[in-house]
């Protein structure tokens, strides 16, 4: 399986960095991972919702260009379907069963996924109503898709 996380933003926290670095790493035995960082934008304080649009859109034209045609396409958003680990976990394994080969995740930036990005998705999920930085979302995100991988290989993890 090849999972792709295209987020938007670099990680400018050495201890998110670390995080990542640590995930990538335990993900290695179980799925082939590519990490796709596009540029963000800058959000001027008090920006108006016409600015905002724009700057999601600008973002959404980078990302655009990486999703691929035969890719199983999850976009992280907060109406998107909530899973507990387990049920994260079959999902994940059950998109394997259906011979999809390659999930790509996207990670919106601080405002959050133009819907041109949305309507390319097969599928939304939601961690949380809460909002979350989209830099820490990326440690949360792919520490379930490891949790999910112990889970699908019957191993020990944290409950």
């Amino acid at each position: 399986m090849k999972i792709t996380v295209i987020t938007v933003g670099k990680i400018k926290e050495s201890f998110y960095r670390e995080a990542v670095a640590e995930y990538v790493k335990r993900l290695s035995r179980y799925c082939k991972l590519e990490i796709i960082q596009v540029d963000d934008e800058k959000t001027p304080d008090k920006a108006g919702a016409a600015l905002e649009e724009e700057i999601r859109h600008r973002e959404a034209e980078r990302i655009m260009k990486y999703i691929k045609e035969d890719a199983y396409v999850i976009t992280l958003e907060i109406q998107g379907k909530m899973y507990g680990s387990e049920e994260f976990a079959d999902k994940l394994d059950r998109l394997a069963i259906q011979g999809k080969s390659h999930i790509q995740f996207i990670i919106g930036g601080s405002l959050g996924l133009h819907e041109e990005v949305c309507k390319k998705a097969d599928h939304a999920v939601s961690f949380s109503k809460m909002t979350y930085p989209h830099q820490l979302m990326r440690v949360i995100l792919l520490e379930q898709i490891y949790r999910a991988y112990r889970i699908i290989n019957g191993e020990p993890y944290h409950k």
